[in-house]
């Protein structure tokens, strides 16, 4: 008999599908094939579908994406906001049986902070106490601020009171680590024959580019109200044979489908489509390296005013994208972002400023523009760079399209070998300094590598800002200046756009687009 678990507010559909070939069986097409298991080595969404289901935090995700005790069944703040204490569960165990303990949570940190594991995701844990001078080489990772005060209580302090501080800890940046396992195994701990993990489900097998198979963790804490005995990932970048595999009965959820398809789906399986607003940004990242056009804030900007974002949101996407002329989403707490002024000028006007700067940096009929713009594989990504290239062919510009697998497109761009090139960025929690960290100089995510020295420093100053107000607006008066120099291209806001069997329970949507497995059941 299935145990069902449904959170408040989930949603019974009725629509009938095609059955699993197992009722306690998830299905699930993430999209596109991780890089690793390991959470230090990741960056990406459809890397979180999977660790998410096999690791859990000090804090971690209900069904409605609000934070819940994790690991920690308790916590204690200091009255100035600094220093967090936490009482782990008894019964927290990992997946081979062993205890996971305070330990585990200090060797995970200090590994993710060692300048040697070059995780990309490092400078998320920065509000920790000597977190970033150990990620720079300065001072040794046992100088970080976090210390097993015994077995079951870890004690973890701040540089400065940071609000959104307990949001963070339910990132994967954040997970504990089998320190016997990984001190076994080195590099190889996070393969299917040596992975443990502490998550509702545990590593079985990884057929790359097929299939990840994960299964129900018996040692989970919470593991009698687990529904699902099993969840295979299916990594599909192509968002049509994902929408044809769901409409076969082969799959129950597919993360994205393709916007064309939009209307017949509303049409022929509404009760299937779940479109939410979603807290992330669809930008274009400008290389600012030496040698590179885009390295010249005159070229930044003679792109961005060129670019209709109404007719990508609205003719070329339409499921309720919102066009974006800033950096930080609207929906974002806190947090007013700044106006843009070419947002309210004609196309023509925009265009003959474009003219005159692209004229002002060196470019010309005689001298036209070349650029390469790249994206990972998906259709509305390549309609949307196509889209793109010809609004940019009024001002006389050669554009190269350049498209790879996801893992291989972030890899390339992080090395700069790009132009222009898509990138998207979807909230690990809600509040603007997330966006904003991404411009900030020296940080891995920061694909343009732009560097300016006043909007670090009023991003600096926000960090050591208690006062939100305040730390509110130090952080827009960053974003303008990263506007102003047109650091990046924002296109859109994003939307969440999930197929979702009818016969799931415990799915609901929620701004950050989170949905761990262990909520989920068959309505059978």
């Amino acid at each position: 008999m299935l145990k069902t678990r449904v959170l408040m507010g989930s949603m019974t559909l009725a629509l009938s599908f095609a059955a699993p070939l197992q009722a306690d069986t998830l299905r699930l097409a993430i999209m596109g094939e991780p890089a690793s298991l390991d959470p230090h080595k990741i960056s990406g969404t459809w890397e979180n579908d999977v660790v998410g289901d096999l690791f859990e935090g000090l804090v971690t995700e209900a069904a409605d994406g609000s934070r819940i005790p994790g690991v920690a069944e308790s916590w204690e703040i200091s009255d100035d906001g600094t220093v967090y204490t936490f009482t782990l569960r008894s019964d927290a165990k990992w997946s081979d049986g062993e205890p996971v303990t305070a330990d585990d949570f200090v060797f995970a940190f200090q590994r993710i902070l060692d300048p040697a594991t070059a995780a990309n995701y490092a400078y998320l844990l920065y509000p920790i106490k000597n977190a970033e001078a150990a990620y720079a080489g300065e001072v040794e990772t046992s100088e970080l601020g976090v210390k097993a005060i015994d077995a079951t209580t870890l004690q973890i302090t701040l540089e400065r009171s940071t609000p959104y501080f307990l949001d963070q800890l339910s990132h994967y940046t954040a997970y504990p680590l089998p320190r016997h396992i990984v001190e076994e195994y080195g590099n190889e701990w996070s393969g299917p024959d040596n992975m443990v993990s502490n998550g509702a489900f545990q590593l079985e097998d990884w057929q790359s580019q097929t299939r990840i198979t994960a299964t129900r963790n018996p040692n989970f804490h919470d593991a009698d109200e687990v529904a699902l005995d099993e969840i295979v990932y299916f990594p599909i970048e192509e968002r049509n044979t994902a929408l044809n595999r769901f409409r076969a009965g082969e799959i129950d959820i597919a993360r994205e489908f393709p916007t064309q398809q939009y209307k017949w789906l509303q049409e022929n399986l509404p009760e299937a489509v779940q479109v939410a607003p979603y807290l992330g940004i669809y930008y274009y990242a400008f290389n600012a390296r030496d040698g590179h056009a885009t390295a010249d804030p005159r070229v930044r900007e003679a792109l961005s005013l060129a670019v209709r974002r109404e007719v990508i949101t609205d003719q070329i996407l339409g499921t309720g994208e919102v066009p974006a002329y800033s950096f930080v989403p609207p929906n974002v707490s806190h947090y007013q972002a700044p106006s843009v002024d070419f947002a309210d000028l004609s196309q023509d006007e925009r265009l003959e400023r474009a003219r005159e700067l692209l004229k002002e940096a060196g470019y010309g009929p005689d001298n036209p523009l070349e650029l390469m713009l790249r994206y990972n594989t998906s259709e509305d990504h390549r309609k949307v760079a196509i889209a793109v290239a010809a609004m940019w062919k009024p001002l006389g510009i050669e554009v190269e399209l350049y498209n790879a697998e996801v893992a291989v497109h972030y890899a390339d761009i992080r090395q700069g070998d790009f132009d222009v090139a898509r990138a998207g960025w979807i909230g690990d929690y809600n509040d603007a300094q997330n966006f904003l960290s991404l411009l900030e100089s020296n940080v891995s995510n920061n694909y343009g590598a732009y560097s300016s020295p006043e909007f670090d420093a009023l991003m600096s100053e926000a960090a050591n800002t208690q006062d939100l107000d305040e730390r509110a607006e130090l952080m827009a008066e960053a974003e303008t200046i990263a506007l102003e120099d047109s650091a990046t291209l924002p296109i859109y806001y994003y939307v969440s756009r999930n197929l979702v069997s009818p016969d799931l329970v415990g799915w609901e949507t929620n701004i950050e687009d989170i949905h761990r497995s262990r909520w989920i059941s068959f309505d059978r």
